[in-house]
């Protein structure tokens, strides 16, 4: 009977631990705990599943608070943002807020991404860099609007990520790369808008001198840990016109 007890007791806590590592993969704060295992094996049967909840989504968080742009309302009832998101948290996909995706970055709350798409005043034949490609949800908002985008990515993984499911989705006017957003990407440069996902405490020269003349520029400017400030800027006679949109908290400006 004693050994039978000592055997009972030992599978409990073998259960105890593997529940607690599992609490700690999905809670835990590891660099490798979100990083999105999409490969877009799913999209087939999950087409309509979510159509309901992203039009309300529409409805009570981007039209109730103002957003009237119909080419970015249109944009974000087309792109399925639960494909940007690790499948843990599918089922949160469309609530309002941000959600974790790996390596301490988030997929911005739907407002601030249709926010920030209105805000550069997007149209068909634009060219746009964006700074934070995260899990690609922002570009592929994007893409559905304007000509082309650019955009570049911090980490290496999630980039990677980022570019294999934009690919698999079928845009092929999106470009993605690794690298320090701070430099912008002058290749391609000059952009008709530059939008950045991640704080830095001043506007990046380069981006302002990739920025075309007459073009809008969205970033979020603070210190790491504080309350920011979004601001828009623009670009007229070579002199760049700043005005202050509303408090945000982004994540930090990664530099290389």
């Amino acid at each position: 009977m004693a050994r039978f007890k000592n055997k009972y007791f030992f599978l409990l806590i073998i259960a105890a631990i593997v529940v607690a590592l599992y609490f700690l993969g999905v809670y835990g704060n590891g660099k490798e705990a979100f990083i999105p295992d999409i490969e877009n094996k799913d999209t087939s049967y999950m087409n309509d599943v979510y159509s309901g909840r992203r039009d309300s989504m529409v409805q009570e968080q981007l039209v109730a608070r103002g957003i009237k742009n119909e080419v970015v309302l249109k944009s974000m009832r087309s792109v399925k943002r639960h494909l940007f998101v690790p499948e843990r948290y599918r089922q949160y996909a469309y609530d309002d807020g941000a959600l974790p995706i790996g390596l301490d970055q988030t997929i911005s709350q739907p407002y601030i991404v249709a926010y920030m798409t209105e805000a550069v005043n997007p149209t068909k034949g634009m060219k746009v860099l964006e700074i934070g490609t995260g899990s690609g949800y922002q570009a592929a908002v994007l893409a559905e609007i304007v000509k082309e985008v650019y955009t570049i990515e911090y980490f290496d993984d999630l980039a990677n990520n980022a570019k294999a499911l934009l690919d698999s989705l079928g845009y092929k006017n999106i470009k993605v790369k690794a690298g320090d957003g701070f430099f912008g990407w002058e290749e391609f440069a000059p952009y008709d808008a530059i939008i950045v996902t991640a704080a830095p405490e001043d506007v990046p020269k380069p981006l302002i001198d990739q920025l075309k003349e007459g073009g809008r520029m969205i970033i979020p400017l603070g210190q790491a840990g504080t309350i920011q400030s979004l601001v828009i800027l623009q670009k007229k006679d070579g002199k760049v016109e700043k005005q202050t949109a509303m408090q945000v908290k982004f994540v930090p400006f990664l530099r290389k």
